[in-house]
Formats: C-alpha cells, structure tokens, sequence
C-alpha cells in the first residue's frame, strides 16, 4: 500500500472540548480573583459578632463563659433509677435552688434513661435531704454517687487552666513566628486560631451551655487544629511558588485541608451522638462547632488574606 504520507486527521471535538474546559478554569480563577476579598467578610463578621456578644455577656454576668459545679464549686449529685422524671424533679427543686441544673443519662443501644444528674452550687447537707424529699426515699451509696468542690478551689482551678490557655496561645504564635519569619503571614495565623476559640465560645454562650473543666480542655484542643490546616495553607501558599499558580496551590491546600477537618468532624459528630458522659458530650460538641468554625475561618479569611499578601508582594 503506498503511503500518501499525510498524517490521519484528528477530530477537532478533543480540541474544542480541551479549550471550553480551559476557558471555564480561567472563568473560575478570574472570579475568585476579582471577589476573593468578599470570601473574607463572613468570618470577619462572625468574629466581630462573637466578641461583641461576648463582652455584652461578660457585663451582663460578670464572666466569659457558663460554668459548671466543676468551675464554681458546688455539688454534683447522681442518681441510678430509670424512673425518675427529670422535668418533675428540676420543677420541685427550681423553688430551692435556681441554679440547678438536671441532665438524663441514658443507654446508647436502647435510649432507656439509667441515671440523673443533678448540679447546683449549694452544698450536700441542703440538696440530698430536698432530693430524698421528691424522689420518695432515702438516697445510699448504691443507688446514688455525690461529689463537691469549694469554691476557692474551684476558682482556683479556673483560673490556672485561663492561664494554661493563654501560655498556650502565647507559645503557639512563638512557633508561627519562628517557622515562617514573615509577620503577616504569621498574623494570619494567629488571628485564625484566635478566631476559632472566640466564635465557638460566644455560640456556646448564647445556647446556654455550662462548661466544664473537660470543655476549657476542647478550646484547648481547638488550637490544634485550627493550627494544622492554617499551617498547612500557609506552607503551600508561600513556600511552594514555583510548582504551581497562587490558585491551584490554594485550591490544592484546599482540598487536603478539608479532608483533614471533615474527617475529623465525622469522628467527633459519630463519638457524640454514641457517648453517655455528659463531659464527654460537651468536648466533642465544643469540638464540632470549633472545626465547622475553622472551615469558614480558614478557606475565608486565611486564605483571602494570604492572596491579598501575595498578590502585593508580587508572587504568583
């Protein structure tokens, strides 16, 4: 057979398909161009909404957060019975003690209630003989358990793990500084990992709920990661410029970033709706709304403000 020496004709469809897909792309990059600064103004309102709700709170009770008997001193009081109404038990003790606060505990597989918690800050001597009184019957060391804490020992307490968490912030931004030697860059992270403490901690406020020594630890926690995917984008923006265009190295962090945070949101959700302990509850729960948090803190405002930096600087 003879060989015209033409080359076979190619189907011009593959070429059309190829730029369509190409020019969507730079539609795409275009746009977070122009409006990336617009991504920014969620978080920011989230954070100047939760700090502003926060100082009204604390001059409204003269604290930041809600606190359990574990941070105010007072007893804890729990009874196993599967037959105690926990709406008519706190309605008859509401008279005596305002502040107490009443939870069921209850069987993961069945739902069935297996014991009662009950909170307040007054002392043994004036809640077991109220309780005893509505319940019906004597309370003894096998169907109840009761624990207190002093005030001053609380306080005390409440006050070292403050401390612990602001050496602990304090430390943190040291490191940020130290690894990537640019202050803005390192602001950035800073104000992220503030921001995911701040926003978690107005909306734990404003539910009502009282936190605990185990909760202080969750806020603790929330550092971490909010650390690990501001560190993880900051790496990827500024320290690897020359394999990748500003926004594929930001949609690249972006991808493993969410990864990382839905996975570990999957966990905590899944360990809170299978755990019994109500201290464990509040941790996985503070934990929840800390990483849904550092999504939009983190692929809003970091990320806005690490391309305002680099376009600024000139990188690409």
């Amino acid at each position: 057979m003879e060989n015209s020496g033409e080359h076979p004709t190619q189907h011009p469809t593959h070429h059309v398909q190829h730029e369509q897909k190409y020019e969507a792309n730079a539609e795409k990059g275009n746009f977070y161009d122009r409006h990336h600064l617009i991504f920014l103004l969620i978080p920011v309102i989230m954070l100047i909404g939760a700090l502003a709700y926060i100082i009204v709170f604390y001059q409204a009770t003269g604290d930041i957060m809600h606190k359990d008997v574990t941070l105010t001193g007072g007893t804890s009081l729990s009874i196993f019975s599967d037959n105690i109404s926990t709406t008519a038990l706190e309605a008859a003790l509401k008279t005596d003690f305002p502040d107490v606060v009443i939870r069921s505990l209850n069987d993961v597989q069945t739902g069935k209630q297996i014991a009662v918690s009950i909170e307040t800050a007054s002392g043994p001597d004036l809640l077991r003989p109220a309780v005893e009184k509505v319940i019906g019957y004597q309370l003894n060391e096998q169907d109840s358990s009761m624990e207190f804490t002093g005030n001053s020992l609380s306080n005390s307490f409440y006050n070292e793990l403050l401390k612990a968490m602001l050496l602990a912030f304090l430390f943190m931004s040291v490191v940020i500084f130290i690894l990537f030697r640019s202050p803005l860059p390192s602001l950035y992270v800073i104000l992220c990992a503030f921001a995911d403490i701040v926003i978690p901690l107005a909306i734990v406020d404003y539910f009502g709920i009282r936190i605990s020594t185990a909760g202080i630890a969750a806020f603790l926690m929330l550092i971490g990661y909010s650390v690990d995917t501001d560190i993880l984008l900051t790496t990827v923006v500024l320290k690897r410029r020359d394999e990748e265009t500003l926004n594929k190295r930001i949609h690249s962090a972006m991808k493993t970033g969410l990864t990382m945070t839905l996975t570990a949101l999957a966990t905590v959700l899944i360990a809170f709706s299978l755990s019994l302990a109500p201290t464990l509850k509040q941790i996985f729960l503070i934990l929840a709304i800390g990483l849904v948090t550092d999504i939009i803190v983190t692929w809003g405002m970091n990320a806005s403000l690490l391309k305002w930096y680099c376009d600024r600087k000139g990188f690409k």
